[in-house]
């Protein structure tokens, strides 16, 4: 059976992540109604690249899903939009080979993580950006977070709810970078756990409070106990930004397919 694979974009604020559930209030069972509209009737089940919780976003979520349903690729971004609700529209779509999986086929995801720094919650970016009050030590935080690249078990920065078959994840990318009174972190790795990235944002502001030194990450890292390390902090200010595939299946844009990167960036 011929293979879809959507790229897509949501605000988190409305639903209950990205995950199907019983009361249906969430990306999947959305994106899936919207199809069966499109379809004509019947179900078309997605796989997503990575499933995001409640309250998180997405610039680029990529899903695959089957269909015997023969369409244009514009014809599969407009016609499906015009059953989504505003949060939600899928940006491209493009035919893939059956060996592409949206989820087991990716080499890395890419998150983004958007902090308001002020005296006064911004209301204007309510549920959309994090905010931190307090003043940061960047300097501090810049140096807590090269103790995470490479590879590690993560097990510090995992929730107790994941499913993951093990803790070990190689992050390749953590930035910090500063525009205005936004503080922006982007992190990029061949996978990520569960609430991984909100702990490691919440661990390092720790450090940016002055409340633990630098060193305190790599302490916290190797003991492997998430019981040592931050809370975890707020999803408003998290997005799934990019997905990165093996270049057959052309959708990364160098290899002349669609754009990964939504226009909302910030790096």
């Amino acid at each position: 059976m011929p293979r879809m694979a959507l790229g897509l974009a949501y605000d988190g604020s409305p639903w209950q992540g990205w995950q199907t559930q019983p009361h249906r209030q969430t990306v999947q069972d959305t994106l899936e109604a919207a199809l069966a509209s499109f379809a004509g009737g019947g179900s078309l089940a997605t796989v997503c690249a990575g499933r995001t919780d409640t309250g998180v976003h997405a610039a680029m979520q990529v899903v695959h899903l089957d269909t015997d349903l023969a369409r244009r690729p514009e014809s599969w971004v407009r016609g499906v939009n015009a059953f989504l609700p505003p949060s939600i529209a899928v940006q491209w779509a493009q035919a893939v080979p059956d060996t592409f999986h949206a989820r087991f086929s990716a080499r890395s995801r890419t998150y983004v993580y958007l902090l308001w720094r002020g005296r006064v919650r911004p209301p204007l970016w309510a549920g959309r950006a994090g905010w931190c009050f307090q003043p940061l030590d960047i300097a501090a935080m810049r140096q807590a977070a090269r103790a995470l690249l490479g590879e590690h078990d993560f097990s510090s920065f995992r929730s107790s709810q994941c499913q993951a078959r093990h803790p070990v994840r190689t992050l390749h990318q953590l930035d910090i970078v500063e525009r205005g009174p936004f503080l922006v972190f982007t992190l990029r790795a061949n996978a990520f756990l569960h609430h991984m990235v909100r702990n490691l944002i919440g661990a390092l502001l720790q450090v940016g409070q002055g409340r633990e030194p630098a060193a305190w990450m790599a302490a916290v890292l190797a003991v492997r106990d998430r019981r040592q390390a931050a809370p975890t902090f707020a999803p408003d200010g998290l997005y799934l930004s990019a997905i990165e595939y093996p270049a057959e299946f052309q959708l990364n844009e160098a290899d002349g397919g669609p754009r990964l990167l939504s226009p909302f960036t910030f790096t």
